[in-house]
């Protein structure tokens, strides 16, 4: 017990976070601190006693500014992009029950290629080169959506030359401009608010736009008009898969707004990449199982109509224009001993196909 150290700065346990290569470290009031290694949430320290709401509130201090910690009091939690000399973080406080609870995500400081991430380039280069329309990456909380999505607006900054303006909460990557003119906001320090931004930026004559996640009705609309009038839009959902996605996109409208949203959608839409990031099989990392939709006049069909169910089924048909299901793609992450067996049933959409793959 004695030699288990006790911080009463964060960045002590940040440092300890990047050497060990984690994706997040949790300082919670009543639980020792945490960390999430290759998706597996453990306490760095098997005997290390639970943090006290005394240490997280001194830890809370240590790295919050006065207009965070105010907002915190105000608020009940704020979440913010914090640098120190190791790296960036998102950093999040929440006031619970028992004292303060402080969660960081270790973000790369370098932004990493298509090609190191395993994103099938030949298929996404042509999504990157339109004028306008949406292209949408999704998965659930961790999946790397963030990291992927600064890839690809990483590359449009090498690939083309115009102007591209993210609007994040927080900014997570910094991305410097290359051939093309980069502007990032972050909510809460540059903008009030999401919606407002994306209104703000329509007149800044951006090419793209960045969203960081569309998460509600407003932001939602405010993306889909951007992408009707001529700017190619990149933003986040959490959502599973494409058809889910399309449903999540449509359900948060008014019922007599949706015929007219559904076309919306079906002539702005590019593509849909949903991505899970799933433990290999020798323990040193993760795998990236990506599902990849593109917007073809059969897909266009299919959601003008309301029949996002027929989708898997196109999916299978589309291999030619680059389309892959997430069953596919965890069945090619099997066969090529990445994952396990039983990875592959936990994450998979079709039960049924799966059990008949593996013949169980």
């Amino acid at each position: 017990m004695s030699d288990i150290p006790v911080y009463d700065h964060v960045d002590q346990y940040l440092q300890f976070g990047i050497e060990y290569e984690c994706s997040d470290i949790h300082l919670p009031t009543a639980f020792p601190p945490a960390w999430r290694r290759f998706g597996q949430l453990q306490p760095i320290w098997s005997e290390a006693p639970p943090l006290d709401a005394q240490t997280t509130e001194k830890l809370t201090r240590s790295f919050l500014g006065k207009k965070e910690w105010d907002r915190l009091q105000d608020k009940g939690d704020v979440d913010f992009a914090y640098q120190n000399e190791s790296g960036r973080f998102r950093a999040s406080v929440v006031k619970q029950r028992l004292g303060y609870d402080i969660c960081f995500r270790i973000i790369n400081t370098r932004v990493q290629t298509m090609e190191e991430l395993g994103l099938p380039i030949e298929s996404l280069l042509p999504l990157t080169r339109y004028q306008n329309g949406l292209l949408l990456v999704t998965g659930s909380v961790g999946s790397g959506k963030s990291t992927t999505l600064a890839s690809i607006t990483d590359f449009i900054n090498s690939d083309r030359e115009d102007h591209i303006l993210t609007l994040e909460d927080p900014i997570e990557y910094i991305l410097n401009s290359k051939n093309c003119h980069v502007n990032q906001r972050e909510v809460h320090t540059h903008t009030d608010s999401l919606p407002k931004a994306l209104r703000g930026a329509l007149r800044e004559d951006p090419d793209v736009i960045m969203v960081g996640e569309m998460r509600d009705l407003e932001t939602i609309q405010l993306a889909l008009t951007a992408a009707e009038t001529g700017h190619l839009v990149l933003a986040t959902l959490h959502t599973g898969n494409a058809p889910r996605t399309l449903d999540r996109i449509l359900d948060v409208f008014p019922v007599d707004q949706r015929a007219q949203i559904r076309i919306m959608v079906s002539e702005s839409l590019r593509g849909i990449i949903s991505q899970q990031l799933i433990p290999r099989m020798d323990g040193t990392g993760r795998e990236l199982a990506l599902e990849l939709l593109v917007n073809t006049p059969a897909v266009a069909n299919c959601i003008r109509e309301g029949k996002t169910f027929m989708l898997p089924g196109i999916m299978q048909t589309g291999k030619n224009v680059g389309m892959i299901t997430m069953d596919d793609s965890l069945q090619k992450l099997y066969i090529k001993g990445k994952i396990s067996q039983e990875e592959a049933m936990f994450r998979c959409e079709d039960k049924t196909q799966m059990r008949e793959y593996f013949a169980l």
